[in-house]
């Protein structure tokens, strides 16, 4: 089968960073499904992990955790797809990863692929729907109910990024009132296009812009960028008992302390946790990708792809993971067809 990947982790700029590669096509075991891939998309991890180092691989590393495809076939304790079945996932950042004509994947966390949707489209959505769904909801405790978070507000740092995106969406479906973060026109219309009733400049003071906007504090921040870079701007406009979830790793330390005086709460989402600890409620991740897929096909949420590259391979990738490590990508950017 084809497949993308890496033996040295090198500047994106060097054609050796994804070379394309000829491997044997596996077979599903246990509660794995074999997918026949047709669309993948590139998000920041995978900047990340492909990120220069010294460290080397053999055999070659695939990356990629984001596709839809369909299901080619299934393992033995498999009872929830069949052959034909089209689905969506993210993975599991342990094991090889989407970039590859076939992938083995838990069908514990992969969903049916909404119908009103094609490949590209789908694929652009797994990964960053999970972490702004168990984010808003696991981590901060968020009702799903609207009537329940009435009057409620959310801040989302960085909300025309790719988990911003869709952040916006759930947020405003879930019945908060949405504030999001952006600095470009371009990126300040998108944010205002998929979910968030106001924009302020994450370059700006946040407290000043929010008390024009009337509100003195927030009740929940989503903090989807440079979390030490903000951590004062958070810190100063969460409410008494607000909660704050981030999905950035710190680079400099911060004063949680700082928190203590209004009992405010401070948690991480990483979307890997559960897949990564095998943990007992895995599944939740299938539940998940199937009810945002009920959700998109009632026309309640949309996608957030906004570049479709075509065919897969390396030097298609390459060019997509330039795309995100810019930094300013809006939206998602996805590869179909091998």
């Amino acid at each position: 089968m084809k497949a993308i990947g890496l033996y040295k982790y090198l500047p994106i700029s060097d054609p050796e960073s994804l070379v394309d590669l000829e491997l044997e096509k596996p077979t599903p075991a246990g509660h794995d499904l074999l997918v026949a891939v047709k669309a993948v998309s590139v998000n920041p991890v995978d900047v990340k992990v492909r990120s220069p180092k010294a460290q080397k691989e053999n055999p070659a590393r695939i990356l990629g955790w984001d596709a839809a495809g369909v299901v080619e076939a299934v393992g033995p304790q498999c009872t929830r797809f069949k052959l034909g079945d089209q689905v969506y996932y993210a993975g599991d950042i342990t094991r090889p990863g989407s970039d590859s004509e076939y992938q083995l994947i838990d069908e514990r966390i992969v969903g049916r692929k909404p119908t009103s949707l094609d490949f590209a489209e789908a694929a652009a959505l797994p990964l960053t729907t999970l972490t702004a769904w168990e984010g808003l909801f696991d981590r901060m405790g968020i009702s799903q109910q609207p009537a329940q978070n009435q009057g409620k507000s959310i801040l989302i740092i960085g909300a025309a990024g790719g988990v911003g995106s869709i952040a916006t969406q759930i947020a405003k479906w879930a019945g908060l009132t949405v504030i999001g973060t952006a600095s470009r026109p371009e990126s300040i219309q998108w944010a205002k296009e998929h979910g968030t009733d106001h924009v302020i400049n994450h370059r700006q003071s946040f407290a000043p812009q929010l008390k024009q906007l009337g509100f003195k504090t927030v009740d929940y921040i989503f903090c989807l960028n440079s979390t030490d870079k903000h951590w004062n701007n958070m810190v100063e406009t969460i409410a008494p008992q607000g909660k704050i979830c981030s999905i950035v790793e710190m680079h400099n330390p911060v004063d949680l302390s700082a928190l203590q005086n209004k009992s405010a709460t401070f948690v991480w989402e990483f979307m890997y946790t559960r897949s990564m600890y095998q943990t007992a409620d895995m599944i939740e991740q299938h539940n998940l990708l199937n009810a945002v897929a009920d959700l998109i096909d009632a026309g309640k949420i949309k996608t957030t792809l906004t570049k479709r590259i075509t065919s897969i391979n390396a030097a298609n990738l390459r060019q997509a993971h330039a795309l995100v490590e810019q930094g300013s990508m809006i939206g998602k950017v996805v590869l179909e067809q091998f």
